[in-house]
Protein backbone atom coordinates (compact mmCIF):
# COMPACT_ATOMS: atom_id res chain seq x y z
CA UNK A 1 0.00 0.00 0.00
CA UNK A 2 1.12 3.50 -0.73
CA UNK A 3 -0.40 5.59 1.99
CA UNK A 4 2.70 6.01 4.23
CA UNK A 5 5.19 6.69 1.03
CA UNK A 6 2.23 9.31 0.17
CA UNK A 7 2.22 11.19 3.40
CA UNK A 8 6.29 11.19 3.54
CA UNK A 9 6.63 12.63 -0.16
CA UNK A 10 4.16 15.30 0.18
CA UNK A 11 5.89 16.12 3.60
CA UNK A 12 8.73 16.47 2.05
CA UNK A 13 7.45 18.71 -1.09
CA UNK A 14 5.98 21.20 1.56
CA UNK A 15 2.32 20.46 -0.61
CA UNK A 16 -1.11 20.35 1.41
CA UNK A 17 -3.45 18.00 0.78
CA UNK A 18 -5.53 20.17 -1.69
CA UNK A 19 -2.62 21.31 -2.95
CA UNK A 20 -1.85 18.04 -4.18
CA UNK A 21 -5.39 17.42 -5.12
CA UNK A 22 -5.35 20.22 -7.18
CA UNK A 23 -2.64 19.31 -9.42
CA UNK A 24 -3.78 15.78 -9.71
CA UNK A 25 -7.07 16.62 -10.48
CA UNK A 26 -8.91 15.11 -7.43
CA UNK A 27 -10.40 16.40 -3.72
CA UNK A 28 -8.45 16.59 -0.79
CA UNK A 29 -10.59 14.02 0.49
CA UNK A 30 -9.59 11.90 -1.78
CA UNK A 31 -5.70 12.69 -0.96
CA UNK A 32 -6.37 11.87 2.68
CA UNK A 33 -8.38 8.53 1.56
CA UNK A 34 -5.01 7.70 -0.83
CA UNK A 35 -2.78 8.06 2.33
CA UNK A 36 -4.87 6.10 4.94
CA UNK A 37 -4.79 3.50 2.47
CA UNK A 38 -8.87 3.67 2.27
CA UNK A 39 -8.60 3.88 -1.75
CA UNK A 40 -5.87 3.24 -4.34
CA UNK A 41 -5.15 5.60 -7.25
CA UNK A 42 -5.35 4.53 -10.78
CA UNK A 43 -2.18 4.22 -12.64
CA UNK A 44 -3.25 8.01 -14.13
CA UNK A 45 -3.49 9.29 -10.65
CA UNK A 46 -0.56 7.99 -9.38
CA UNK A 47 1.97 9.06 -12.14
CA UNK A 48 0.35 12.79 -11.68
CA UNK A 49 1.03 12.03 -8.10
CA UNK A 50 4.81 11.00 -8.53
CA UNK A 51 5.40 13.75 -11.24
CA UNK A 52 3.63 16.40 -8.40
CA UNK A 53 5.92 15.36 -5.69
CA UNK A 54 9.15 14.83 -7.76
CA UNK A 55 9.73 10.97 -7.41
CA UNK A 56 9.20 8.31 -9.57
CA UNK A 57 6.26 6.13 -9.62
CA UNK A 58 8.58 3.01 -8.55
CA UNK A 59 9.00 5.00 -5.17
CA UNK A 60 5.66 3.93 -4.03
CA UNK A 61 6.16 0.36 -4.45
CA UNK A 62 10.14 0.15 -3.33
CA UNK A 63 10.24 -2.98 -1.54
CA UNK A 64 13.24 -1.53 1.25
CA UNK A 65 11.34 0.26 3.87
CA UNK A 66 13.97 1.76 6.64
CA UNK A 67 13.75 3.77 9.50
CA UNK A 68 15.59 6.68 11.22
CA UNK A 69 16.34 5.90 14.68
CA UNK A 70 18.38 8.08 17.20
CA UNK A 71 17.97 11.15 15.57
CA UNK A 72 19.97 14.14 16.76
CA UNK A 73 19.62 17.23 15.31
CA UNK A 74 22.21 19.99 15.46
CA UNK A 75 19.69 22.83 14.52
CA UNK A 76 18.86 26.29 15.18
CA UNK A 77 16.12 26.99 17.58
CA UNK A 78 13.94 29.04 15.28
CA UNK A 79 13.81 25.91 12.44
CA UNK A 80 9.97 25.39 11.31
CA UNK A 81 8.90 21.81 11.63
CA UNK A 82 8.26 21.82 8.43
CA UNK A 83 11.46 22.24 7.15
CA UNK A 84 12.79 19.13 9.80
CA UNK A 85 9.79 17.15 8.47
CA UNK A 86 11.13 17.73 4.70
CA UNK A 87 14.40 17.13 5.27
CA UNK A 88 13.57 13.73 7.07
CA UNK A 89 11.39 13.01 3.97
CA UNK A 90 14.53 13.56 2.13
CA UNK A 91 17.06 11.49 3.91
CA UNK A 92 14.78 8.04 4.73
CA UNK A 93 14.39 8.38 0.53
CA UNK A 94 18.07 8.97 -0.05
CA UNK A 95 18.56 6.16 2.87
CA UNK A 96 16.32 3.28 1.26
CA UNK A 97 17.80 3.19 -1.61
CA UNK A 98 20.80 3.04 -0.11
CA UNK A 99 19.83 -0.11 1.57
CA UNK A 100 18.02 -1.72 -1.42
CA UNK A 101 21.06 -0.81 -3.34
CA UNK A 102 22.91 -3.05 -0.27
CA UNK A 103 20.25 -5.52 -0.01
CA UNK A 104 20.89 -6.67 -3.82
CA UNK A 105 24.96 -7.15 -3.50
CA UNK A 106 25.55 -10.97 -2.32
CA UNK A 107 28.31 -8.96 -0.85
CA UNK A 108 28.08 -5.40 -0.24
CA UNK A 109 31.46 -3.77 -1.10
CA UNK A 110 31.10 -1.49 1.48
CA UNK A 111 32.56 -2.29 5.44
CA UNK A 112 29.80 -1.50 8.32
CA UNK A 113 31.20 1.52 10.54
CA UNK A 114 33.30 0.36 13.74
CA UNK A 115 35.04 2.28 16.22
CA UNK A 116 39.07 2.25 15.75
CA UNK A 117 40.32 -0.33 19.04
CA UNK A 118 43.11 1.53 20.08
CA UNK A 119 41.22 4.97 21.17
CA UNK A 120 41.31 5.93 24.82
CA UNK A 121 38.66 5.04 26.41
CA UNK A 122 37.27 7.48 28.98
CA UNK A 123 38.19 11.41 28.64
CA UNK A 124 38.59 13.79 31.19
CA UNK A 125 39.39 16.71 30.15
CA UNK A 126 39.32 19.09 26.76
CA UNK A 127 42.59 19.14 25.81
CA UNK A 128 43.18 15.04 25.99
CA UNK A 129 41.17 15.38 22.83
CA UNK A 130 44.28 16.71 20.85
CA UNK A 131 45.43 13.34 21.20
CA UNK A 132 42.21 11.10 20.73
CA UNK A 133 41.82 13.42 17.50
CA UNK A 134 45.53 12.15 16.67
CA UNK A 135 44.79 8.44 17.52
CA UNK A 136 41.39 8.32 15.40
CA UNK A 137 43.83 10.21 12.38
CA UNK A 138 46.68 7.32 12.86
CA UNK A 139 43.85 4.22 12.60
CA UNK A 140 42.92 5.63 9.36
CA UNK A 141 45.99 6.40 7.95
CA UNK A 142 45.59 9.63 7.35
CA UNK A 143 49.09 11.07 9.12
CA UNK A 144 49.02 14.94 9.89
CA UNK A 145 48.39 15.97 6.93
CA UNK A 146 44.75 18.21 5.08
CA UNK A 147 42.09 15.92 4.49
CA UNK A 148 41.22 17.01 0.63
CA UNK A 149 37.78 15.09 0.87
CA UNK A 150 36.26 14.57 4.22
CA UNK A 151 32.98 13.07 2.87
CA UNK A 152 34.82 10.51 0.87
CA UNK A 153 37.16 9.72 4.05
CA UNK A 154 34.20 9.08 6.23
CA UNK A 155 32.15 6.83 3.90
CA UNK A 156 35.04 4.33 3.14
CA UNK A 157 35.15 4.17 6.61
CA UNK A 158 31.15 2.51 6.69
CA UNK A 159 29.73 5.87 7.76
CA UNK A 160 26.78 6.58 5.75
CA UNK A 161 26.68 10.76 4.45
CA UNK A 162 23.89 12.32 3.19
CA UNK A 163 23.89 15.68 1.07
CA UNK A 164 20.35 17.11 1.55
CA UNK A 165 18.97 20.30 -0.64
CA UNK A 166 16.31 20.77 1.37
CA UNK A 167 17.97 23.30 3.73
CA UNK A 168 17.40 26.23 1.21
CA UNK A 169 17.93 28.84 3.83
CA UNK A 170 20.21 27.04 6.05
CA UNK A 171 17.78 26.53 8.93
CA UNK A 172 19.50 23.82 10.29
CA UNK A 173 23.08 22.93 11.38
CA UNK A 174 23.18 19.36 10.44
CA UNK A 175 21.95 15.81 11.97
CA UNK A 176 22.73 12.10 12.97
CA UNK A 177 21.13 9.27 13.20
CA UNK A 178 20.96 5.55 12.81
CA UNK A 179 20.02 3.08 9.54
CA UNK A 180 19.78 -0.45 10.10
CA UNK A 181 22.05 -0.15 13.13
CA UNK A 182 24.65 2.04 10.77
CA UNK A 183 25.96 5.44 11.57
CA UNK A 184 24.00 8.44 9.11
CA UNK A 185 25.38 12.17 9.11
CA UNK A 186 23.14 14.74 7.17
CA UNK A 187 24.73 18.19 5.26
CA UNK A 188 22.93 20.67 3.30
CA UNK A 189 24.37 20.87 -0.20
CA UNK A 190 24.10 24.83 0.31
CA UNK A 191 26.50 25.01 2.69
CA UNK A 192 30.46 25.97 1.79
CA UNK A 193 32.83 23.07 2.25
CA UNK A 194 33.83 24.68 5.81
CA UNK A 195 30.83 24.38 7.12
CA UNK A 196 30.30 20.90 5.62
CA UNK A 197 33.53 19.46 6.84
CA UNK A 198 33.56 20.81 10.55
CA UNK A 199 29.81 19.41 10.81
CA UNK A 200 30.85 16.58 9.21
CA UNK A 201 33.80 16.03 12.33
CA UNK A 202 31.61 17.34 15.07
CA UNK A 203 28.71 14.17 14.14
CA UNK A 204 32.12 11.55 13.64
CA UNK A 205 32.69 12.99 16.96
CA UNK A 206 29.45 11.81 18.76
CA UNK A 207 30.15 8.29 17.47
CA UNK A 208 33.48 8.08 18.35
CA UNK A 209 32.97 9.75 21.98
CA UNK A 210 29.72 8.03 22.93
CA UNK A 211 30.20 6.65 26.42
CA UNK A 212 33.64 8.01 26.71
CA UNK A 213 33.58 12.03 28.20
CA UNK A 214 33.84 12.45 31.84
CA UNK A 215 30.13 13.76 33.97
CA UNK A 216 31.63 16.98 34.04
CA UNK A 217 32.35 17.66 30.01
CA UNK A 218 29.94 19.35 28.16
CA UNK A 219 29.41 16.45 25.08
CA UNK A 220 28.77 19.64 22.13
CA UNK A 221 32.14 21.71 23.51
CA UNK A 222 33.88 17.93 23.10
CA UNK A 223 33.10 17.37 19.91
CA UNK A 224 33.62 20.69 18.62
CA UNK A 225 37.08 20.35 20.50
CA UNK A 226 37.42 17.40 18.63
CA UNK A 227 35.89 18.05 15.05
CA UNK A 228 38.90 21.01 14.99
CA UNK A 229 41.74 19.16 16.14
CA UNK A 230 40.06 16.08 14.00
CA UNK A 231 40.44 18.45 10.97
CA UNK A 232 43.64 20.91 11.82
CA UNK A 233 46.36 18.96 14.35
CA UNK A 234 47.67 21.10 16.99
CA UNK A 235 50.99 19.92 15.29
CA UNK A 236 49.96 22.17 11.93
CA UNK A 237 48.64 25.09 13.89
CA UNK A 238 51.85 25.64 15.99
CA UNK A 239 53.90 24.95 13.05
CA UNK A 240 52.26 27.46 10.48
CA UNK A 241 51.88 30.02 13.26
CA UNK A 242 54.66 29.24 16.03
CA UNK A 243 54.48 28.63 19.64
CA UNK A 244 53.64 31.71 20.77
CA UNK A 245 52.28 35.03 19.07
CA UNK A 246 51.33 38.19 20.21
CA UNK A 247 49.27 38.97 16.92
CA UNK A 248 48.01 37.07 14.41
CA UNK A 249 47.70 38.35 10.81
CA UNK A 250 44.11 37.61 9.13
CA UNK A 251 45.76 36.21 5.37
CA UNK A 252 47.52 33.85 7.92
CA UNK A 253 44.23 33.19 9.20
CA UNK A 254 42.82 32.65 5.79
CA UNK A 255 45.46 30.97 4.45
CA UNK A 256 45.33 27.97 7.24
CA UNK A 257 41.60 28.13 5.75
CA UNK A 258 42.53 26.99 2.31
CA UNK A 259 44.85 24.92 3.41
CA UNK A 260 42.75 22.32 5.85
CA UNK A 261 39.37 23.71 5.04
CA UNK A 262 38.17 25.03 8.36
CA UNK A 263 37.15 28.44 8.48
CA UNK A 264 38.96 31.32 9.57
CA UNK A 265 37.49 31.82 13.11
CA UNK A 266 37.71 28.15 13.86
CA UNK A 267 41.87 28.64 13.06
CA UNK A 268 41.71 31.57 15.38
CA UNK A 269 39.83 29.43 18.16
CA UNK A 270 42.40 26.96 17.80
CA UNK A 271 44.94 29.15 18.00
CA UNK A 272 44.06 30.21 21.72
CA UNK A 273 43.01 26.64 22.80
CA UNK A 274 46.60 25.75 22.08
CA UNK A 275 47.48 28.45 24.27
CA UNK A 276 49.41 30.41 21.04
CA UNK A 277 47.87 33.42 21.60
CA UNK A 278 45.28 34.72 24.46
CA UNK A 279 41.94 35.21 25.36
CA UNK A 280 42.49 38.35 25.41
CA UNK A 281 43.79 38.68 21.51
CA UNK A 282 41.29 35.99 20.59
CA UNK A 283 38.78 38.82 21.48
CA UNK A 284 40.69 41.27 19.87
CA UNK A 285 40.78 39.54 16.95
CA UNK A 286 37.20 38.37 16.58
CA UNK A 287 36.05 41.88 16.72
CA UNK A 288 37.78 42.39 13.57
CA UNK A 289 35.48 39.72 12.17
CA UNK A 290 32.39 41.30 14.03
CA UNK A 291 33.36 45.01 12.52
CA UNK A 292 34.17 43.68 8.97
CA UNK A 293 30.74 41.66 9.38
CA UNK A 294 32.73 38.42 8.76
CA UNK A 295 30.84 36.39 11.31
CA UNK A 296 28.25 34.84 8.65
CA UNK A 297 30.47 35.49 5.74
CA UNK A 298 34.22 35.45 5.70
CA UNK A 299 36.30 37.17 3.16
CA UNK A 300 36.81 35.94 -0.14
CA UNK A 301 35.34 32.99 -2.13
CA UNK A 302 33.41 30.06 -0.19
CA UNK A 303 35.18 26.82 -0.23
CA UNK A 304 34.21 24.71 -2.41
CA UNK A 305 30.89 22.38 -1.42
CA UNK A 306 31.74 18.60 -0.50
CA UNK A 307 29.72 16.04 -2.84
CA UNK A 308 29.62 11.95 -2.12
CA UNK A 309 29.87 9.98 -5.48
CA UNK A 310 29.89 6.63 -3.16
CA UNK A 311 26.58 5.58 -4.35
CA UNK A 312 26.48 6.92 -7.71
CA UNK A 313 30.06 4.47 -8.13
CA UNK A 314 28.65 1.60 -5.69
CA UNK A 315 25.17 1.98 -8.72
CA UNK A 316 27.52 1.77 -11.58
CA UNK A 317 29.76 -1.02 -10.50
CA UNK A 318 26.52 -3.01 -9.60
CA UNK A 319 25.06 -2.67 -12.78
CA UNK A 320 29.32 -3.65 -14.65
CA UNK A 321 28.97 -6.33 -12.30
CA UNK A 322 25.25 -7.50 -13.58
CA UNK A 323 24.44 -7.34 -10.02
CA UNK A 324 21.60 -5.29 -11.57
CA UNK A 325 19.72 -3.92 -15.03
CA UNK A 326 19.51 -0.36 -16.55
CA UNK A 327 15.86 0.13 -15.15
CA UNK A 328 17.19 -1.42 -11.43
CA UNK A 329 19.98 1.76 -12.04
CA UNK A 330 18.16 4.01 -13.61
CA UNK A 331 15.11 3.37 -10.33
CA UNK A 332 18.33 3.98 -7.66
CA UNK A 333 19.51 6.95 -9.26
CA UNK A 334 16.19 8.52 -9.52
CA UNK A 335 17.18 9.04 -12.74
CA UNK A 336 14.51 8.57 -16.09
CA UNK A 337 15.84 5.60 -18.47
CA UNK A 338 16.57 8.42 -20.92
CA UNK A 339 18.45 10.39 -18.85
CA UNK A 340 20.51 6.89 -17.40
CA UNK A 341 21.39 6.19 -21.22
CA UNK A 342 22.60 9.83 -21.71
CA UNK A 343 24.53 9.16 -18.28
CA UNK A 344 26.08 5.64 -19.15
CA UNK A 345 27.22 7.18 -22.35
CA UNK A 346 29.05 9.61 -20.89
CA UNK A 347 26.82 11.99 -23.14
CA UNK A 348 26.26 15.04 -21.22
CA UNK A 349 30.58 14.86 -20.14
CA UNK A 350 31.79 14.69 -23.69
CA UNK A 351 29.64 17.71 -24.84
CA UNK A 352 31.09 19.99 -22.03
CA UNK A 353 34.86 18.42 -22.67
CA UNK A 354 33.82 19.58 -26.35
CA UNK A 355 32.40 23.36 -25.51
Amino acid sequence: MIGERLVRARAASGLSMRDLGERVGVSANMIKKYEHNESMPTSGKLLKIAKSLGVRSEYFFRPVKVELKNIEYRKRANTPKGILKKIEADVLDQAERWQELANIWPEFPIQPFEVPDELPTAISSLSELEDFAVKVRSAWGLGLNPIPDLIDEIESHGLLVIITNIDENAKFDGLQATVEGNPVIVVSSNWPGDRQRFTLAHELGHFLLRGRLGADIDEEKACHRFAASFLLPACAVRQSLGLKRHNIEMQELFLLKKEYGLSMQACLYRAKDLAIISESVCKKIFFTFVHNGWRKKEPGEPLRSEETILFQQLVYRALGEGVVGESKAAELLSMSLMDFHHARKLTGAVNAAVN
